[in-house]
């Protein structure tokens, strides 16, 4: 009940943005008496949320809390489905695990699974993924298309291009995406999407897509190991960024796609990929487990596979590689 009743605070705040909201209004809204809003203002104000009280005109908004607790993600969000059922944990072991969990569960479709920190995030292959607390984006959202498995990876490319998308809204930086799930920025690494499969023999059950965003790490947030090969959004646009504002906007790109997507196909999600891949056109070596071909990046088929021209003008489908750029 009082999830239910701060989801409704949350919401009149967001819908009123910037605008004074009484007492009345807010009782009436969530069928309780003004005592009892003031109750729930101080319990926001406790959790990091500064409120202003003027008399008789109401309460407003004037800061939201540097965290991405799931009020502060509501709190201005406006998808129809995806993030309205949303799971904060502070710290966990991976955002994957619950979402599989969830998933089990009859979760809705949009579920969204958020942590302050990850002690064993991971990336495709099982690579260890470095998500240290309060500093990036750690999260993990639930989809349930109704298609035959083999179009799950259509998805990765449909995430990769709603980050990418994201991340132009809300910085002047220009992220490019390397085939399947990284995205680049300079060259190097500041996101990573794994996606993760529950299915029948012809059908989808769900589609758990975790994403990883470097936002305000600093270099010496990082192992040394890694100093070459990430980056963070706040290291190349030298500013820090509020996070729970990109998870609103990457939500609201990730429906928007995802829709448009199970309308018209994924042949206009092709052309955004392509328009934001780093490696189109140029000559790249992609290392399967059955060997290396190198060749120039043709693009994506349809269904979302690589198309790699090798020297002698054989055309290459790759499933899965890491692609290593020239």
């Amino acid at each position: 009940m009082q999830s239910e009743l701060r989801k409704k605070l949350l919401d009149a705040f967001t819908l009123n943005e910037d605008e004074y909201l009484s007492g009345q209004y807010l009782a009436d809204l969530l069928g309780c008496s003004r005592t009892a809003v003031w109750k729930h203002i101080e319990e926001m104000r406790r959790d990091g949320f500064e409120l202003e009280a003027v008399r008789k005109k109401g309460y407003r908004i004037t800061r939201v809390p540097e965290r991405i607790t799931a009020d502060e993600i509501r709190l201005g969000l406006l998808t129809k489905f995806i993030g309205k059922n949303i799971h904060y944990e502070e710290s966990v072991d991976s955002t994957q695990k619950i979402a599989h969990r969830l998933a089990n569960e009859d979760a809705p479709e949009g579920t969204v699974i958020i942590a302050e920190e990850q002690l064993l995030g991971r990336g495709r292959m099982d690579r260890r993924w470095h998500s240290p607390k309060y500093t990036g984006i750690w999260m993990s959202v639930i989809l349930r298309p109704n298609l035959p498995p083999p179009k799950a990876p259509q998805l990765t490319l449909i995430t990769a291009v709603a980050v990418v998308q994201a991340i132009e809204e809300l910085t002047d930086l220009s992220p490019q995406i390397k085939w399947p799930n990284d995205i680049l920025i300079n060259g190097k690494k500041v996101t990573g999407i794994l996606t993760e499969l529950q299915a029948d023999a012809d059908r989808i059950t769900s589609i758990i897509i975790g994403i990883g965003i470097n936002v305000n790490q600093q270099k010496e947030d990082y192992p040394e190991e890694l100093h070459t090969i990430a980056t963070s959004l706040s290291i190349e646009s030298g500013k820090k960024l509020q996070r729970a504002e990109l998870v609103k906007i990457l939500l609201s790109k990730l429906e928007n796609l995802y829709t448009l997507y199970l309308d018209k196909g994924f042949y206009p999600i092709k052309l955004l990929w392509e328009s934001y891949a780093i490696s189109i056109g140029k000559v790249i070596t992609a290392r399967t487990i059955t060997g290396s071909i190198q060749g120039k990046a043709l693009g994506i088929t349809e269904d979302g596979v690589l198309m790699i021209e090798d020297e002698m003008g054989k055309v290459h489908h790759i499933y899965s590689a890491d692609i290593e750029l020239k």
